[in-house]
């Protein structure tokens, strides 16, 4: 069986800097028509990026929404029409001050497609050279190194919630096959 939703009608009800929301009528398969509330995003990319020890460089801030300090990957909101890659090797740049020899994409996912249509591209770097970070104007944040090992202890005592970094930290322990 394969399940389907027609839009029938579409209101456009927020625009903002970083998203967009708009107010649906869908059609269903079953014939009703159900309301959809749609947080429109242009997406934006996580970056694993991993030092010759499996340390993982992680950036720590504080997010408004959630009202507390985050531990998180590296990450960036894409600007129209921007590649993700390029966006990628930017915001490396940007937030920890390193260029990467090699990238490697370890896929895209939807954080929350039940409301939003975000698609985050996640990218593992690795042979990491150092410099140094230029944040955007607004953007505080530190960045810390941490075993690939401790990072998954984190993630299992939900001491590290933030959805890319889990999703992102454990697709790049997987590529690398680090076991702990």
């Amino acid at each position: 069986m394969s399940f389907f939703e027609k839009q029938l009608k579409s209101e456009m009800v927020y625009r903002g800097r970083i998203v967009n929301v708009r107010r649906d009528e869908a059609l269903l398969q079953n014939g009703n028509v159900a309301d959809r509330e749609v947080v429109e995003h242009s997406g934006g990319v996580g970056i694993i990026p991993v030092t010759s020890d499996n340390e993982i460089l992680m950036v720590r801030q504080f997010r408004y929404p959630m009202a507390r300090e985050l531990l998180e990957i590296p990450a960036g909101k894409l600007a129209v029409g921007e590649d993700p890659f390029d966006c990628a090797v930017r915001e490396l740049s940007e937030e920890t001050g390193c260029t990467a020899g090699k990238y490697v994409f370890l896929g895209a996912i939807f954080p929350s497609p039940g409301y939003c249509d975000e698609i985050l591209h996640l990218y593992l770097a690795l042979d990491l050279e150092y410099g140094q970070a230029h944040l955007d104007e607004n953007e505080l944040l530190s960045v810390e190194k941490v075993s690939i090992d401790k990072l998954v202890e984190m993630i299992m005592k939900n001491d590290l919630p933030d959805a890319k970094s889990i999703i992102g930290i454990m697709k790049a322990r997987e590529y690398l096959g680090v076991r702990i």
